[in-house]
């Protein structure tokens, strides 16, 4: 907003420099902590060392700052669009005039619309994998905020510069797969219902039911022995007719595979996620198995098969740790099988090779740390120079107060029935408190904030810590929660129809309908928090994205929703006193719709006009 300013005050400052004999570092303005004044500021300490160096001199680097800061302070005197500067611990520091930078921000939100906060192109390409839960299965509230944290971190890394792709990668195959199949093929096969979310649940029951007959019980009788046993060679030797290739399994397979795919997608489609490349684990079996000869022939593997013992890769002693943090690494089992490690190595390489990806991002729980740990440090010495940007994205455990989820016991709390719940008592709500809002637009309003109320629930929780999820806390209008968030946007909302007398604002440009502005007045405490805010949102996006860290773009929605909910109870905008307050104030409001909506849509939530 200031860059222009900026640059004429670098170039001053890299003459002066350049005239005491020093080379000019390069400029890192940082925000000065913002006590009642906006302010931008430069540390000297960097061109203080280098002069004291290379001229030999005995005064302490930071004074030479300081002497270097208090010169250029003289220097720059009143510089255009600023209120002062200031020379403080071997600082520059430059305020801007209050009146001057509210408008600025305000202007820059009010034109860019949509686009502000949108960083520039980073020119790298990050791969997203997420929203990956085994087939033959069914989407549960766990895989739900593996999905969202994954979507909101491929939208904040799009729109903080970088080229995204998102990427799933369902486990379509394994013992838990062929149980679903025995159990299918031999007690249930042409039973399956017709629904899309009725057929994917239908296959997890299938799973508990089989899984309670394979199991050993306590007490079992010979006859329930022998029959279990019979049972479980007969899911062994699905496996095995899987595995090689048999046209009937694979077809069976296949089209249950389908049933799983199918709800999937819908419930994706529900979210709004846009997956661009499906990965399957059963088409990198092999490959998978072509690599472990490869990791050998380069002496990175070791293989033990001739001692009976599996294919193994010493990490901590190939990469010449003294301790062990890495430990040993199996990647081919005695009998030829792959693991889930060989199959990511595979994975892995694709994405890189095939796809052109400079960082990779993998949001799998927290239980798998070392396992990606192992999986970077092996395509370290594999020679991928990516590996040192694969990151692992862990997350912990969703629960509800009944207690934890097992799908082996049944005890799974499903995505869809959670979802259905939250929007029919959202519908109940509006009918009470909001009974002139029209039929035909209940069910959108109730998806919207059902929804926002699920999403935000999982994103302002630390991605590392467990979830108890609560549905009433969730929906709640107050607190740290979605609703509460989408509130002060249709707040803003109402201010800026009742204004123009607008029914809806939808196909309106407000920039056209805001009528010129100007803020030389005395700004309210609660007008300096919402314009600080707005300016911050840039760097938000920057710091959310390169930390990885959906929470920090969910934590400063809040704080934005909560200053606009304070600032909507105590300063009036169509009732001002003045014309010109009220004009600035609508244009604050519109301004801090916009940035709401920005923050919201990052966060995959809508922002409806209505509640």
């Amino acid at each position: 907003m200031f860059e222009k300013e900026l640059k004429q005050i670098e170039s001053q400052i890299a003459a002066f420099l350049a005239a005491q004999g020093i080379e000019a570092p390069e400029f890192k303005w940082q925000p000065v902590p913002f006590h009642g004044e906006w302010g931008m500021g430069i540390s000297l300490f960097a061109a203080a060392a280098a002069e004291v160096r290379r001229k030999g001199l005995s005064t302490p680097i930071p004074q030479r700052a300081q002497e270097l800061a208090l010169a250029l302070k003289d220097l720059l005197g009143h510089p255009a669009g600023f209120q002062r500067v200031e020379a403080l611990n071997g600082y520059l520091n430059l305020y801007f005039s209050t009146a001057e930078y509210a408008r600025r921000v305000i202007e820059s939100v009010l034109e860019q619309g949509e686009h502000f906060g949108r960083g520039a192109p980073k020119g790298e390409r990050v791969m997203v994998e997420y929203a990956q839960p085994n087939t033959h299965h069914s989407f549960h509230i766990g895989h739900y905020r593996n999905a969202i944290l994954g979507e909101v971190l491929a939208r904040l890394l799009e729109f903080a510069g970088f080229e995204t792709l998102r990427a799933s990668y369902p486990g379509d195959i394994g013992l838990g797969v062929i149980t679903v199949l025995w159990i299918y093929d031999k007690f249930y096969r042409g039973q399956e219902p017709e629904g899309i979310h009725e057929r994917g649940q239908w296959l997890l029951k299938l799973y508990v039911e089989a899984t309670a007959l394979l199991e050993p019980k306590e007490n079992e009788t010979p006859e329930e022995r022998a029959r279990r046993e019979a049972y479980e060679a007969e899911r062994r030797e699905m496996y095995r007719r899987w595995d090689a290739g048999d046209p009937y399994v694979r077809e069976l397979w296949l089209k249950t595979r389908q049933w799983s795919l199918e709800e999937l997608r819908d419930i994706l489609r529900i979210l709004d996620i846009h997956i661009d490349v499906w990965f399957y684990e059963s088409e990198v079996d092999e490959p998978a198995k072509q690599i472990v000869q490869e990791l050998i022939a380069l002496g990175i593997a070791e293989d033990e098969r001739p001692q009976g013992g599996p294919v193994i890769v010493r990490i901590d002693e190939k990469l010449g740790l003294k301790k062990e943090k890495y430990r040993t690494a199996v990647i081919l089992r005695s009998d030829g099988t792959t693991l889930y490690l060989t199959k990511d190595l595979a994975l892995a390489k694709e994405k890189f090779e095939k796809y052109g990806v400079d960082r990779s991002i993998y949001v799998v729980d927290v239980r798998q740390s070392l396992h990606f740990q192992q999986v970077f440090k092996i395509l370290e010495l594999w020679g991928f120079k990516q590996a040192e940007k694969c990151y692992h994205l862990g997350y912990g455990f969703v629960s509800l107060p009944e207690g934890a989820m097992s799908a082996r016991r049944g005890r799974v709390v499903l995505f869809k029935d959670v979802y259905d719940e939250a929007v029919s008592r959202v519908l109940d709500t509006i009918a009470e408190k909001n009974p002139q809002l029209p039929i035909e637009r209940r069910q959108e309003v109730a998806e919207a904030i059902g929804l926002g109320a699920l999403a935000y629930a999982m994103l302002s929780v630390d991605n590392n810590k467990d979830i108890v999820f609560n549905m009433e806390e969730a929906l709640s209008f107050e607190g740290h929660t979605g609703p509460y968030l989408q509130n002060a946007h249709v707040r803003a909302t109402s201010i800026l129809r009742k204004a123009f007398n607008l029914e809806t604002l939808q196909g309106h440009s407000l920039v056209s309908l805001l009528p010129a502005a100007t803020f030389d007045y005395s700004l309210t405490a609660h007008e300096i928090e919402l314009v600080n805010l707005l300016s911050r949102f840039p760097n938000v996006v920057q710091q959310a994205a390169q930390e990885y860290r959906p929470l920090v773009m969910a934590n400063y929605a809040w704080e934005l929703a909560n200053a606009f909910h304070s600032f909507y109870h105590a300063v009036p905008v169509l009732q001002a006193e003045e014309e010109s307050l009220r004009r600035a104030r609508l244009r604050l409001v519109a301004a801090t719709r916009q940035v709401l909506a920005n923050a919201l849509r990052l966060l995959d939530i809508r922002a409806p006009e209505v509640m």
